[in-house]
């Protein structure tokens, strides 16, 4: 079933998915479960959270932090896998805002540093740009915010 980005609301919604959500790097595999969370928001695909105690490969605290303006302050982590360290590779929500309390817990991947994310077994293409994080997939369509010339969207 497709969906448009433009489709998803702001601020932002989660909601549960049963879609299977597998994340691999150095032929470890980090995280596989269908007990995800995907965050929808207006021009922007997908971001999947996974249960932080279903990944199975060492995370470190990395000390980075961002603020959303809907999620609250995101802390970043270091994955170590198959002898290599990938900074900042995931980011949480350790004490999300009202009414983002299911990502507690969470992690999210950025695809980009990876060697492969899927949904349901499908290779996921990095969201354009490195801030975002989102998982693209055939049946995710744009315009999607993150290349140059978008920030202001």
């Amino acid at each position: 079933m497709a969906e448009s980005v433009w489709d998803y609301p702001r601020p932002p919604r989660v909601e549960p998915t049963t879609r299977r959500i597998a994340v691999r790097h150095q032929g470890i595999t980090v995280v596989d479960t269908r007990e995800a969370v995907r965050v929808l928001e207006t021009s922007h695909p997908p971001v999947y959270y996974v249960p932080r105690a279903e990944v199975a490969a060492e995370l470190r605290v990395n000390g980075h932090r961002t603020v959303c303006e809907f999620k609250g302050v995101a802390s970043y982590w270091d994955l170590v896998a198959g002898g290599t360290v990938v900074p900042r590779a995931a980011w949480s929500y350790e004490t999300p805002s009202p009414g983002y309390e299911i990502l507690a817990g969470r992690l999210a991947f950025y695809p980009s540093t990876m060697d492969e994310c899927t949904v349901d077994g499908e290779p996921v293409t990095p969201q354009p740009g490195d801030f975002y994080g989102g998982w693209l997939t055939a049946d995710i369509h744009g315009p999607i915010k993150g290349a140059p010339g978008t920030q202001g969207w």
